[in-house]
């Protein structure tokens, strides 16, 4: 199974929370009624989802190289103004996307473009403002923070494999740098915090089985004897509560810019 097919796992992983985050980002970048849109990455459909619940557009284009997540992103958005096709981002054009676009927008998905300023230089040819958010791997994130740390003291050699390590432009002086090797104007960035909670540790942990993400990848990767050691010290240090609920939280990194 691939580590980016399954969107009903992605969705109970990272999807439910990055649909909080793109309510927030939606309304910072406050675009008038009306425009096209283009979510580049749209997995299962978080972004475009808030897009059309708030913008008002006249259509949005969901595109993502993955088919399991493309096509669940068509069952889950019913609307009419929302066209959804399997595009890796590298293959971005305004002929591939049926034509020009008034914003260019992506959630948690930056990170894994590979020559990343390469792709915003396409965005903001096809788009005016262009914006992207991506998780506070290094720190905000917390229900990965929690993760790495536990999975780095039981495996050091895999150290870097954190993502806090292998995405460093993840936050405000990382983005800026992007947008502005890739020609932006009128750069701005926002931090957006919202609540993670979980009922139980089995309800935290049970996600991380299912092999859809970075950190769950990784997990599946490790001997059995490993796993269990890595479960047994993230439920160790995780601040439960006395009913066993979590009580954590996510920030993720937003960047826009002008084309």
């Amino acid at each position: 199974m691939s580590e980016w097919s399954q969107g009903e796992i992605y969705e109970s992983y990272v999807g439910r929370w990055s649909r909080l985050v793109a309510k927030e980002f939606v309304a910072w970048l406050d675009q008038p009624a009306g425009l096209r849109w283009l979510d580049v990455g749209c997995g299962t459909g978080a972004l475009t989802s808030a897009v059309l619940a708030q913008a008002e557009p006249s259509a949005v284009v969901g595109v993502d190289q993955s088919e399991g997540f493309v096509g669940y992103a068509r069952g889950a958005v019913a609307d009419e103004r929302a066209r959804f096709q399997v595009l890796p981002a590298e293959e971005l054009c305004a002929e591939a996307v049926g034509g020009a676009v008034d914003v260019v927008v992506g959630g948690l998905v930056l990170n894994f473009i590979p020559e990343r300023v390469e792709a915003l230089r396409r965005m903001r040819e096809l788009g005016r403002t262009v914006a992207f958010y991506v998780w506070d791997y290094a720190e905000g994130m917390q229900l990965m923070k929690y993760f790495w740390d536990a999975a780095g003291d039981v495996v050091p050699e895999d150290r870097e494999r954190d993502e806090g390590r292998a995405f460093p432009f993840c936050n405000p002086a990382g983005l800026e740098g992007l947008f502005t090797e890739a020609g932006f104007r009128d750069i701005a960035t926002r931090g957006i915090v919202v609540p993670t909670v979980f009922e139980s540790f089995d309800a935290y942990w049970t996600p991380f089985l299912g092999g859809q993400g970075v950190a769950p990848a990784y997990l599946r990767s490790l001997e059995p004897d490993a796993q269990a050691a890595v479960r047994d010290l993230v439920e160790s240090r995780l601040p439960t509560n006395p009913d066993g609920s979590i009580e954590l939280t996510a920030r993720a990194w937003s960047a826009r810019g002008s084309s």
